[in-house]
């Protein structure tokens, strides 16, 4: 992919923030860490970093999703945060818009990834070489020519969602790796992390915070 990176500039958005945990509405189009060179670095982490300056990075959204994101304020919150996600301790729901008519009602994604090496970043599904993968979804709304759904990763795979749902079929509509044809004309990525539940580094209380997709 050979666009210009032109990030949004909006306000940052914070959706709540303590003395250990900071989660923000991240933009569509924006990295959520610097990328090689200059014309890479602006970022969701630098932007944050300029209102909260002790945050740290716990894990990442690709540039083209949106929606929740949290980051540590203190490095205790970080290893905490960090545990969680690397035991699946976390669940995080997302919104997407996909091609064409999903017949059932819900259903699982059981296929496992690896990087597609001649041309990464894309990934691809991969039997005897890829890492275990496993999405839940859930019809919300069908239409002529889309659906929305509600996409509940079990696992942290790079690109999951985006191969899963072009496996079954349904590309994510506006997705710059995986959908072609009318489902690329799309003026951005449909995908939003909808919501993150996670134990609070501070005592380990259950904490869930939303944000509504911008589509």
């Amino acid at each position: 992919m050979t666009d210009t990176y032109a990030p949004p500039q909006d306000p940052l958005v914070v959706l709540h923030h303590d003395h250990q945990v900071v989660l923000v509405d991240k933009p569509a189009g924006l990295l959520s860490v610097p990328g090689k060179g200059e014309h890479l670095s602006d970022c969701l982490i630098r932007r944050v970093q300029n209102v909260f300056p002790t945050a740290l990075l716990v894990h990442r959204l690709d540039r083209d999703t949106s929606g929740v994101m949290i980051f540590a304020l203190t490095p205790h919150a970080q290893r905490h945060l960090g545990l969680q996600f690397e035991k699946r301790q976390t669940r995080k729901t997302y919104v997407a818009r996909v091609s064409g008519q999903v017949q059932d009602a819900k259903g699982t994604v059981d296929l496992p990834l690896c990087v597609d090496w001649p041309n990464r970043p894309r990934q691809m599904v991969d039997h005897e070489n890829g890492r275990a993968a496993v999405t839940d979804w859930r019809r919300l709304k069908r239409g002529e020519t889309e659906t929305r759904m509600r996409l509940m990763p079990k696992t942290g795979r790079s690109h999951q969602l985006r191969v899963h749902m072009l496996a079954i079929g349904h590309p994510i509509l506006g997705d710059p790796f995986y959908a072609t044809g009318a489902a690329l004309d799309h003026p951005r990525m449909m995908l939003h992390s909808e919501s993150l539940m996670f134990r609070h580094p501070d005592g380990g209380l259950p904490t869930k915070i939303a944000a509504k997709p911008p589509f």
